[in-house]
């Protein structure tokens, strides 16, 4: 047998791996809150044991809170790391738990970092995703019209660095814009961290007169989630942090 030969190429760019971050959204089963409350503290736990384990083998795992707000959701995983391979194996250990069966996986994004192309190069950041963990997280897909990428690219530079230029005025709302080219169905994920809601609201109302606005092919749907421990998110599947606390 011939020996097998180490691949001689070299990655696109000469770039080094960015992170990969993605979303991953859960939905439990109703039926689910009606097993016995022993058999729903074990499942929570199993789980939580799951999360927090690999919260401390990646660059980044934080829990947001949907429930009561989408019914396509009741909570969602932050996922950052350099590994793809993380995202694999934490998600054969999550499916390995109890609640796993009573769980739906409604949405699941991926993208990746990477330097934006419209940023001035004196001020380019590395392309890097790091919260500040701000108590809210709206995420959602965003596609533009194919016809925006045969524009010339001083017209896009000129749309994109007005749309910075309005998003820098509120000063409450950080931006993680990640793409997904090519890995996943979208063509970016827009991740925007805030204080409220609302501040991130009347930031996209700002934006609808922009620009670049014109060019939007889809951005939904769109998910707000408030930042808590996992077990905090699991316990508002049925309601046991409201018993407690009654």
């Amino acid at each position: 047998m011939c020996p097998v030969s180490e691949p001689s190429y070299e990655r696109i760019e000469e770039l080094p791996s960015g992170q990969y971050v993605a979303y991953t959204f859960y939905r439990v089963d109703p039926a689910w809150r009606r097993l016995p409350v022993e058999e729903r503290v074990a499942g929570k736990e199993a789980f939580a044991d799951v999360v927090e384990e690999w919260a401390g083998r990646m660059e980044g795992l934080r829990a947001y809170t949907t429930t009561g707000v989408r019914p396509d959701a009741d909570f969602f995983l932050w996922k950052i790391t350099e590994r793809y391979d993380d995202l694999l194996e934490l998600g054969a250990a999550i499916n390995g738990t109890p609640l796993a069966g009573w769980l739906e996986t409604t949405y699941s994004f991926l993208a990746t970092t990477k330097p934006s192309v419209y940023t001035d190069k004196k001020r380019v950041r590395q392309g890097r995703v790091i919260p500040r963990n701000a108590p809210y997280l709206v995420v959602y897909p965003f596609v533009k019209k194919r016809p925006w990428y045969f524009l010339p690219f001083e017209e896009r530079v000129a749309a994109m660095s007005q749309h910075a230029e309005i998003g820098s005025k509120f000063v409450s709302v950080t931006n993680h814009t990640t793409y997904s080219f090519g890995i996943d169905d979208q063509e970016f994920m827009p991740a925007f961290e805030c204080e409220e809601p609302s501040d991130f609201m009347h930031l996209m109302l700002t934006l609808r007169e922009s620009e670049a606005s014109r060019w939007t092919e889809r951005d939904t749907p769109i998910f707000v989630g408030k930042l808590t421990d996992i077990r905090t998110a699991l316990d508002a599947l049925d309601g046991a942090a409201s018993r407690v606390e009654a």
